[in-house]
């Protein structure tokens, strides 16, 4: 097991960034920073309020009035690959921090920061590539239309992947020549801190990318309802992002939410198992189950489902869980909050008399203070049983056996949610059949996020949000569209 020296965050946390400049929150207030893996403290970071978040507002309208708002398309789109390139300097120290802060082993905290260098990339290189259209009129008339930013936009990043959703979300209205105000999750946000740095060390504008922490219901809050944000980016809970969508609808401004999930994949006799079966677990178990698109319910048809249902339960017990920088198979859940919820829905599948199929074991070297979860699997769980309805945001996967594709769509529509599927069969027309008739944002087809998927576009219908983020999608979506019409006769 690699050495679990403390490890001692190389800036100074305290710290909002506002036009350019780091300071303190005008309140002068701190919150604390737990480690998920061993529950000690980790850091302190500012606890912004509603005065920063104006000062972080005007910092931004300051910027799109002045050097950011000047630079051409291709220019910001060399500022953003240079970011993604210094990223890329910064690996091992991203990844730690990452790791530390959220629980997710080492090897999970390298990915996103690849992953965060390479949204950059992709929307660094598509910047000037957005383009209008020229449209048939009348005669005497040229009618054309424009992709504008919206201005200053809002980014409430949750704590899971802060890395890729700041990827995701900020590298797009960069891009397309927004100034951003980001509110990071205040569980979790060293590397949103350490990007703003890494930003301004390579010559992002003053103000065009502003970090404001603190509280959702202080900071976030106010971010929401602020006058002077013309779009907002929310990615967390149902109850959160109605919330939100509420406060800026006062304001008559438009919203992008990427809300939770209940992912079905639908595992058909024909599927290869040796190539479905490992995809399964660990998009179940991936940072600990809490990931919006997890693979939280496993629907396999009754002919495979006693063979499934053991080869997952081998796989099971073998998972490794421990400290995030022992860099095992999963780590722990973010904070004991968390660790309670996850242990709720735990209690209720015992107590509706749910088998388990299997459950890992936590190591013997994990430290007593973390906030640890057993890995588990539900076995012939009702489809209409909460923990396979509710999202538990949590290292946990039921398995639901059926009987031909109308029962499997019944079944894996059968939610509040729908983000992503996944589905497993060889036979063609059977992909495109259910493809076609899964209620969600996303289906992947023998296999499940095709690598993280920067170039697909991400989002979901029902409760799990409107609007698309990766992709030119999310470009357009952080554009309003401008029509001219001009007479000459």
């Amino acid at each position: 097991m690699p050495s679990l020296t403390p490890f001692t965050v190389p800036f100074d946390t305290r710290q909002v960034f506002i036009g350019g400049v780091w300071r303190s929150a005008t309140n002068g207030a701190t919150l604390a920073l737990d480690n998920p893996s061993d529950g000690t403290p980790l850091a302190r970071i500012a606890r912004g309020t509603s005065a920063d978040i104006d000062a972080a507002v005007a910092a931004a309208q300051a910027a799109l009035e002045g050097d950011w708002g000047r630079m051409t398309a291709a220019e910001r789109g060399r500022v953003l690959g240079a970011i993604g390139r210094k990223v890329l300097e910064h690996v091992e120290l991203l990844a730690q921090l990452e790791a530390l802060d959220v629980g997710k082993p080492l090897k999970q905290g390298r990915a996103d920061v690849i992953a965060l260098a390479r949204y950059l990339e992709f929307y660094g290189g598509a910047a000037d590539k957005v383009h209008g259209e020229t449209l048939p009129f009348q005669n005497g008339y040229t009618a054309l239309t424009l992709r504008e930013p919206h201005g200053v936009t809002g980014h409430i990043v949750p704590w899971n992947y802060p890395m890729q959703i700041v990827g995701r979300s900020v590298g797009a209205a960069l891009a397309m020549g927004n100034a951003c105000v980001l509110k990071p999750a205040e569980e979790a946000c060293l590397t949103v801190l350490m990007f703003a740095r890494i930003a301004a060390e390579v010559g992002l504008p003053a103000g065009a990318l502003n970090v404001v922490t603190g509280l959702g219901e202080e900071a976030g809050a106010a971010l929401s309802a602020h006058p002077g944000i013309q779009h907002i980016s929310f990615t967390g809970s149902v109850a959160t992002g109605a919330l939100i969508q509420a406060a800026a609808a006062k304001n008559a401004v438009p919203i992008t939410l990427e809300l939770g999930g209940k992912s079905p994949q639908i595992v058909f006799a024909d599927a290869d198992l040796d190539t479905a079966l490992p995809s399964l677990v660990n998009a179940g178990i991936q940072n600990a189950g809490q990931t919006c698109s997890a693979a939280s319910r496993i629907l396999v048809e009754r002919a495979v489902f006693t063979q499934v249902r053991e080869r997952m339960a081998e796989r099971y017990r073998a998972l490794r869980v421990g400290p995030a920088m022992a860099d095992l198979d999963m780590g722990p859940v973010i904070s004991a909050r968390q660790q309670g919820m996850v242990e709720h829905f735990l209690a209720l599948g015992r107590d509706s008399g749910l088998a388990i199929a299997a459950q890992a074991e936590i190591g013997t070297d994990a430290p007593r203070g973390g906030h640890y979860v057993r890995p588990t699997l539900f076995d012939d769980v009702p489809a209409d049983h909460p923990l396979a309805q509710q999202e538990i945001f949590g290292p946990v996967q039921v398995l639901i056996a059926f009987d031909g594709e109308a029962e499997a769509l019944h079944i894996a529509n059968g939610t509040a949610f729908g983000l992503v599927a996944g589905v497993w069969t060889r036979d063609g027309g059977r992909q495109m059949r259910m493809a076609r008739a899964l209620k969600c944002g996303q289906v992947f087809i023998n296999n499940y996020g095709a690598g993280g998927g920067v170039e697909l576009p991400f989002g979901g219908v029902k409760h799990s949000g409107h609007g698309r983020e990766k992709g030119f999608e999310a470009l357009y979506g952080f554009s309003t569209l401008k029509t001219i019409a001009i007479h000459h006769g």
